[in-house]
C-alpha cells in the first residue's frame, strides 16, 4: 500500500500528455516558435493555468548517456525527444491530464479529475457475444473516423525548414494514428542518401523500454476508443494464449477467420477483410528517405500457424509464462536482445523462458506470437496493423504486472544510463509528447486505474468474469424477455377465455338436450302404467 501511494504521488508530480502530434501544434507557429501549450477550453488560457489545471514549461531531458548500439548523434528527429520538434509543453497539476491539461491521468474521472476509478481489463474469450461484438464495432469505427485531436508527420523536421515554413503534417483516422505511432518508435534511422540507415535502433523494443511503452501505448489506446464511442466503462480485452493450439480468437465473430479463397487473407465474413494496412514497406521508405505517410498499403494479411516452424516451434505454455516471471532481475548485462537471464529479454521473446538464456534465430514469448500469425502483425514496424495486436499486448502487460507484483522493484532497478537510446529511465517516450519518461511507468497498474480479470481474487474474478457477463447479456435481452412475457400472457388469457367460452356452450346444449329429452319420453312414463313394469324398465 506504502509503494502504490508513493507511486500515485510520483505520477501526480510528472504530468501527463497524449501522443503525437497534437492538432493545435502542428503548423508553421508551433515549429517556428518550438511550443505545445495549447488552450484549455474551459478557460481560454495556456494548459489551463487560469484554472490551476497545468502551466507551459521548458523541457528538460535526460543527458545520462546511452548504450554503443547507436553510435551516432544529431540525425534522427528521435535523440532527445521532443526536441526536435519542441522545447516547450504543458505540465499539467495533481491529476489533470491531456495535451493541454484538458483531461484526467490515467485512473481518474469528474470535472475536477477527483473521482479515482479502476477499470478491468477481461479475457476476450470470456465475454458475452453482445461484448464481443460491440468491441470488433469500436475497432471497424476507429478505422473509419478521422481522429479529432491528432495528425501525423509525413516528413522529417529537417524537411519542414528551419523556421517551419513547410508543416508537413496529415490527418489520419484514430486506428491508424497508433499503427503509425508504432511504426515511427521502430523505424530506421535515416543517415543521408537513399537505402543508407542504421538498423539497431528502436525505442520501444529490445531494451528495458519496451513494457513501460507499450503499457503507455495501451492506456492511450483505450482513451481515444472512450472519447470516440463515448462508452467510458471500455477496457481493452486480452486473449490468454498460454498452452493454445491455434489462433482461438481468429473466428469471424472475434477477430476474423482464413478466407477460404485465399489462406494469407481474412475471411470475407469479417468485417476486417475491408480493411487495408499502412506503414507496412519498411525497405521502400528506406530506399526514398522518406515516412511513411499514412497511405493504405493492401489488405490485412494472417496465416496463423503456417510459420517457420525452426523459428517459432510452439506458442508460449503455462509453465514458460511461470518460468518468466520467477526472474528476479528485470536487466542484465548489455540490456539488449542479447542479455541473459533478463526477465524483459525472456518476455519480449529473445531468450529461452525455460533456461533464461539468449537465443540467436529462435522467437519466444512475446515475438513468438507475432511470428505464429505469419503476416502483418510479423513485421515490427507495422505489426500493429492486426487487432490481434492489442489482445497480444494486453496480455503481455499482465505478465509484466505479475512480475511487478511478485518482486515490488524499486525504482533502481530499472536502468538509469547505459542502456540502448530511448531506453535509459530519464528518457521521454518516442513519439509521445513530453512527461512520460521511462522510469516513472516502472509501476504497479493499480495506480494506473486499470486491472486485469485473471488477476483478481477468486471473488472478484467470478463477478468480473462469469456474473457480469450473465447480467449484461441479461440487461441487453430484458426488453425481448419482457415483450415475450406479455405476449404469452395474452396468448394463455385469450385461450383461457376462449375454453371458458366453449365450456359454458357446451353445459348450455347440455341442459337444452335433457329438457328436449324429457319431453319426448314423458308419454312412455304414462302408457308404462297401462303396459307393464316392463316398459318402464326399458326406458329407464
Amino acid at each position: 500500500m506504502r509503494s502504490l501511494y508513493v507511486s500515485v504521488v510520483l505520477l501526480q508530480l510528472i504530468g501527463t500528455s497524449l501522443c503525437q502530434f497534437p492538432r493545435p501544434c502542428a503548423n508553421s507557429e508551433g515549429l517556428r516558435t518550438k511550443e505545445c501549450c495549447p488552450p484549455w477550453d474551459g478557460d481560454g488560457s495556456a494548459c489551463g493555468a487560469l484554472s490551476g489545471r497545468g502551466f507551459c514549461t521548458e523541457v528538460e531531458v535526460s543527458e545520462e548517456p546511452h548504450g554503443p548500439q547507436y553510435p551516432h548523434s544529431g540525425i534522427d528527429d528521435r535523440e532527445r525527444w521532443p526536441l526536435a520538434f519542441f522545447n516547450r509543453t504543458c505540465r499539467c497539476a495533481g491529476n489533470y491530464g491531456g495535451f493541454n491539461c484538458g483531461e484526467c491521468r490515467f485512473g481518474y474521472w469528474g470535472s475536477n479529475c477527483a473521482e479515482y476509478r479502476e477499470s478491468v481489463r477481461r479475457n476476450i474469450l470470456t465475454m458475452s457475444p453482445v461484448e464481443q461484438q460491440k468491441f470488433t464495432s469500436y475497432l471497424n469505427l476507429a478505422k473509419n473516423t478521422i481522429s479529432r485531436d491528432y495528425v501525423i508527420s509525413t516528413a522529417t523536421r529537417a524537411e519542414m525548414g528551419e523556421n517551419g515554413e513547410n508543416p508537413m503534417f496529415s490527418d489520419i483516422n484514430t486506428y491508424d494514428l497508433f499503427v503509425w505511432m508504432h511504426y515511427y518508435v521502430s523505424r530506421d534511422a535515416f543517415l543521408g542518401g537513399p537505402g543508407n540507415v542504421w538498423r539497431d535502433i528502436d525505442f520501444a523494443h529490445e531494451s528495458a523500454a519496451f513494457l513501460p511503452w507499450h503499457r503507455i501505448y495501451l492506456l492511450h489506446w483505450e482513451n481515444e476508443i472512450r472519447k470516440l464511442t463515448g462508452d467510458f466503462n471500455f477496457t481493452i480485452p486480452y486473449w490468454d494464449w498460454r498452452d493454445a493450439q491455434s489462433c482461438e480468437v481468429c473466428t469471424d465473430a472475434l477477430m476474423g477467420g482464413r478466407s477460404p479463397l485465399n489462406p494469407n487473407l481474412i475471411s470475407p465474413a469479417s468485417v476486417f477483410s475491408s480493411w487495408k494496412v499502412i506503414c507496412t514497406q519498411p525497405e521502400e521508405y528506406n530506399s526514398r528517405e522518406a515516412l511513411c505517410n499514412g497511405t493504405g498499403e493492401g489488405p490485412l494479411l494472417r496465416n496463423p500457424g503456417n510459420h517457420d516452424t525452426n523459428r517459432t516451434q510452439r506458442l508460449p505454455t503455462t509453465a514458460d509464462v511461470d518460468f518468466t516471471v520467477g526472474l528476479p532481475q528485470y536487466e542484465t548485462g548489455p540490456m539488449d536482445r542479447f542479455a541473459n537471464m533478463s526477465f524483459r529479454n525472456v518476455i519480449e521473446g529473445f531468450a529461452s523462458p525455460t533456461s533464461g538464456m539468449a537465443l540467436s534465430g529462435r522467437s519466444t514469448m512475446h515475438n513468438a506470437l507475432h511470428v505464429f500469425m505469419n503476416g502483418s502483425m510479423s513485421s515490427v514496424q507495422g505489426s500493429a496493423n492486426d487487432p490481434i495486436f492489442l489482445l497480444h499486448h494486453a496480455f503481455i502487460d499482465s505478465i509484466f504486472e505479475r512480475w511487478l507484483r511478485a518482486h515490488q522493484p524499486v525504482r533502481t532497478n530499472y536502468p538509469r544510463a547505459n542502456a540502448p537510446i530511448g531506453h535509459n529511465d530519464g528518457y521521454y517516450m518516442v513519439p509521445f509528447l513530453p512527461l512520460f519518461r521511462n522510469g516513472d511507468y516502472f509501476l504497479s497498474n493499480k495506480a494506473l486505474g486499470f486491472e486485469y480479470a485473471y488477476l483478481l481474487d477468486p471473488g472478484q474474478r467470478f463477478v468480473q468474469e462469469f456474473l457480469t457477463p450473465y447480467l449484461q447479456q441479461a440487461q441487453q435481452i430484458w426488453q425481448w424477455l419482457l415483450g415475450a412475457g406479455i405476449l404469452g400472457a395474452l396468448i394463455a388469457a385469450v385461450f383461457a377465455a376462449l375454453l371458458i367460452v366453449a365450456r359454458r356452450k357446451w353445459k348450455r346444449n347440455q341442459r337444452r338436450k335433457r329438457v328436449l329429452s324429457y319431453g319426448e319420453r314423458q308419454p312412455l312414463l304414462h302408457s308404462s302404467s297401462e303396459e307393464g313394469s316392463s316398459s318402464y324398465q326399458t326406458t329407464l
